[in-house]
């Protein structure tokens, strides 16, 4: 049952946020700073993880291609890593990663305005605090994000071709040549469609903790950690139901 009213509440929530905003400049200002808050910043951690996961990926493609009982051509270590990212790890694991780092900030910075009482001396004013606090972090998400994923999978196959020239495994040829290997136009629209689903969840989740906090300080940092929960366990079970949705 707490369950059942936790998802209520967040539903209500999500119809005040889409209200029409009061002022669109307001709005505008909100979303670039948003922007430079959960997108900006969170760019050299990407492309960090995205390089080095890029690079496993290929040197672990490589092995099993090689364990085979039949003999696979080295190319297809550069078209396997290129599927892999584009499918599973840069709009899935990278979301999961932006869930502990974005969504800990937007739970821990709404819940610290409602437990001072901003938010309460806002919508004393007539303010919609939904619609202000939490849209601009939704479109800011949803297109950032976007480019973050495709900031991944650029950095995540760059990071396979260094890997074979560091180790010599494989031809730098073949593994252009495996990333020339044309895949279905879908896997590119499946990525974003997921990677917009899980960025609208890593906006309202954590905005749903921080705004409905109730006590002080250490309640705010205990909702923090239940977002990140929650919104990883929402982006694991989203991602089975696109992947049987859209793969199917």
């Amino acid at each position: 049952m707490k369950m059942i009213s936790i998802i209520g509440e967040y539903s209500l929530l999500m119809l005040r946020v889409f209200q029409k905003p009061q002022k669109r400049k307001i709005l505008r200002k909100n979303v670039i700073q948003e922007i430079n808050d959960l997108g900006i910043n969170s760019v050299g951690l990407v492309i960090f993880l995205s390089f080095f996961v890029g690079a496993i990926v290929a040197i672990q493609m490589y092995n099993n291609f090689k364990a085979s009982s039949f003999p696979i051509p080295d190319f297809y270590v550069g078209y396997a890593t290129k599927v892999v990212l584009i499918l599973e790890f840069c709009p899935t694991i990278i979301s999961i990663i932006l869930a502990g780092k974005v969504g800990s900030f937007i739970a821990s910075s709404i819940g610290t305005m409602r437990v001072t009482e901003q938010i309460d001396a806002l919508e004393v004013m007539g303010v919609n605090t939904p619609s202000y606090l939490i849209l601009p972090k939704v479109i800011a998400s949803l297109f950032f994000n976007l480019v973050l994923i495709m900031i991944s999978v650029v950095i995540g196959i760059f990071g396979g071709y260094i890997a074979g020239v560091a180790t010599g495994k494989w031809a730098n040829i073949d593994y252009v040549k495996g990333l020339q290997n044309p895949s279905p136009d879908f896997f590119i629209y499946y990525c974003f469609i997921k990677t917009f689903v899980f960025a609208f969840l890593i906006a309202t989740i954590p905005s749903y903790y921080g705004y409905t906090v109730k006590g002080g300080s250490l309640e705010v940092g205990k909702n923090s950690t239940l977002a990140v929960v929650w919104t990883t366990v929402s982006i694991i079970i989203m991602d089975l139901i696109l992947t049987q949705i859209l793969l199917d």
